[in-house]
């Protein structure tokens, strides 16, 4: 019989990334909890929502372990859609803006 193994990590990895996204969702908590408004307020939210999905994303759900051209599959349309969504809100805004100057009583 032959024994088939698979890849293991070891579980530290996994603990260390758990105290990580423990400290960043505490950074977001922190953000409310020092009242930070406006832009900042949302640039900090954002960016550390980011940073945890993409911690969970590449190691508990073993992404960061695939083949290149796995990875390809999975993010190229992804990021695909967010330039279009991009595109798509700045040519909202033009035309808000347009409306606004034109039809503005």
């Amino acid at each position: 019989m032959s024994e088939t193994a698979g890849q293991q990590h070891p579980i530290g990895i996994y603990l260390k990334i758990w105290a990580l996204l423990f400290v960043l969702s505490t950074f977001s908590y922190l953000v409310d909890f020092f009242h930070v408004q406006g832009y900042m307020r949302w640039t900090l939210i954002l960016i550390f929502m980011f940073l945890k999905a993409g911690f969970i994303i590449a190691i508990f759900m073993h992404v960061a372990w695939e083949r290149l051209a796995l990875k390809y599959v999975l993010f190229v349309p992804l990021c695909a859609v967010a330039v279009l969504i991009t595109l798509m809100a700045i040519e909202g805004d033009y035309t808000f803006l347009t409306r606004e100057t034109f039809f503005d009583p």
